[in-house]
């Protein structure tokens, strides 16, 4: 496991201290009054701040990967509506039990063209984390989101689609509404959709939480998201018996970065963060997704509704590999 200079297995979660120290540093001295030698040594700083990001953030391990995946400042679905979807309007609620506030979802416009949105949302302090339930959907927010995709099917509107999810909330209640039916209702019909469909994951990709509102025509996953299909501590609880000790091997057998996905052949295309991360720059991390969905939406929306699905039908029947013995 790759580690930088003066970092011991010990400290590998705090990768970003260095970088921490710096950006206090450049705070410091910016409070000072303005003159000549100041402004140099905050240059000096900045330029060894950008450099210093970019050697961290090249050699990340997958465990750290997952932890810039859940970084709190990270952009969240609201922020990308923000930068790249004008008159957003958002639509609520499933027409069956409630309101989920764990997925946005609505319409507005895309580069001048009209676009349906949906995606999972975290929260920032506590009170709204619990409003959002931390990002993890119930059965009522995949059902929202099953509503606003047939809507779009039925105006013809391309979906865009935001994944950051742990997963989907485990509790009780949501089981006792049908949580699994409602992942596997989803996945069903987003097959059929006619309507070109582009996913982005963004943060984390938890399991059947993000799986249902994954299944795309191209599916796109920035720089340091992570996929999987259990989280590192889920999978070193089950295997391992000992979360906090595997939990890094866990992360690293899972092959659930987005360089090992592109190679396995999950994911369409590995979106670039700026340095740093996208927590750094959330504009520019937003700029870079919206140009990549540009050029996607373009490419899918010449072909027609029976090739798109016959293509998502075969983009999805690719993925896996077997050995057969015989005899």
């Amino acid at each position: 496991m790759p580690r930088f200079p003066g970092q011991s297995p010990a400290n590998e979660e705090a990768f970003e201290e260095p970088i921490v120290e710096l950006e206090r540093r450049i705070e410091e001295l910016s409070a000072y009054p303005a003159n000549r030698d100041t402004q140099r040594e905050i240059e000096r700083l900045q330029a060894r701040l950008d450099g210093l990001r970019q050697e961290i953030y090249a050699r990340l391990s997958p465990w750290q990967k997952t932890l810039v995946a859940r970084h709190p400042q990270r952009p969240y679905t609201l922020d990308y509506i923000r930068y790249l979807i004008e008159d957003f309007v958002e639509l609520k609620g499933d027409r069956k039990f409630k309101e989920d506030a764990a997925i946005v979802a609505g319409f507005g416009m895309f580069s001048g063209r009209p676009v349906c949105v949906l995606g999972h949302q975290k929260g920032r302090d506590t009170k709204e984390k619990l409003h959002r339930n931390f990002g993890m959907p119930r059965p009522e927010g995949y059902r929202k989101a099953l509503r606003i995709m047939r809507l779009a099917e039925k105006f013809g509107r391309p979906i865009l689609s935001f994944i950051d999810t742990p997963g989907a909330y485990p509790g009780i209640g949501a089981e006792e509404r049908g949580q699994a039916e409602a992942i596997a209702t989803n996945l069903r019909e987003m097959a059929r959709l006619r309507v070109p469909f582009l996913v982005t994951v963004t943060g984390e990709g938890g399991s059947g939480g993000a799986l249902a509102l994954g299944m795309g025509d191209v599916v796109n996953i920035l720089e340091h998201a992570t996929y999987s299909v259990i989280s590192p501590e889920g999978c070193a609880a089950i295997l391992w018996k000992d979360q906090e000790k595997w939990k890094k091997e866990a992360a690293k057998a899972l092959k659930i970065t987005a360089q090992d996905l592109k190679a396995l052949g999950i994911v369409d295309e590995i979106i670039s963060e700026p340095p740093g991360g996208a927590h750094t720059d959330h504009q520019t991390s937003a700029r870079l997704v919206g140009e990549a969905l540009g050029e996607q939406l373009d490419q899918i929306s010449r072909h027609d509704p029976e090739e798109r699905l016959e293509l998502r039908t075969l983009k999805y029947r690719r993925m896996g590999s077997f050995l057969e013995l015989v005899s």
